[in-house]
This record gives C-alpha cells, sequence and structure tokens, in this order.
C-alpha cells in the first residue's frame, strides 16, 4: 500500500520517538485541524491514553471568542494541570506531520511554562 507524504512524515516523527523512550517518560501526541486542537498522553509500554485535552471540548468551546493560537495555549494549560494532578511532569513531544511552528510551538512552549519537561 502505497502511503502518502504526510502519513509517511507522521509515521517517521512518531517511530523516532518510540525508540528512544523510556518507562518513566511518556508520549504526547498532538493533532490540529483548521480550526481546532488536541492532544493526549499515550503510554507506549501498554497501549493506553492517559489523559487528553482538546478545543472541542465544552469549557473551551464556551470560552470568548479568541484565535487559535490563544486556544492552543488553553488546551496545553488545561492538559497540564491534569497532568500534574495525575504526578506526570516527564514526556515526549511527537508533533506528528506538522512543523515545530505556530500553534504548535505556542503549545509546546506552554506547556513548558507549566511545568512539563521534554
Amino acid at each position: 500500500m502505497k502511503l502518502n507524504t504526510n502519513i509517511r512524515k507522521r509515521f517517521r516523527v512518531s517511530n523516532k520517538v518510540k525508540k528512544v523512550a523510556s518507562k518513566d517518560r511518556f508520549r504526547l501526541s498532538i493533532s490540529r485541524s483548521s480550526k481546532n486542537i488536541s492532544a493526549q498522553i499515550i503510554d507506549d509500554t501498554k497501549n493506553v491514553t492517559l489523559l487528553s485535552a482538546s478545543s472541542v471540548e465544552k469549557d473551551l468551546r464556551s470560552a470568548d471568542k479568541v484565535n487559535k493560537t490563544e486556544l492552543s495555549k488553553l488546551v496545553a494549560q488545561k492538559l497540564a494541570k491534569k497532568a500534574q494532578e495525575k504526578k506526570i511532569t516527564k514526556i515526549y513531544f511527537d508533533r506528528g506531520s506538522y512543523k515545530y511552528h505556530g500553534r504548535i510551538k505556542v503549545f509546546a512552549e506552554t506547556l513548558r511554562e507549566n511545568g512539563m519537561e521534554f
């Protein structure tokens, strides 16, 4: 089966992250569309999603009209808060097929500001 460029890029980045992953860290996978952004923290040893946050959730959707960059900050703050409650501080950042630029970069920097290490 022939895969398109975006899928190959996503697999390449994710597989590199999984190869260096250790048991004390989890993987943060990020997904974005033209309007929304979502992220989840995954335990690859058990293949289980531990936490997730998305801009589609009711409490974030009801926020005043904000641009997409501000929405990324809000989702990152919510995910960091959930992770601190579960005592997760060290993660691997899996950006998927997206460049580390724009909303993805803002998301990562906000996580770092809120105590996440990657």
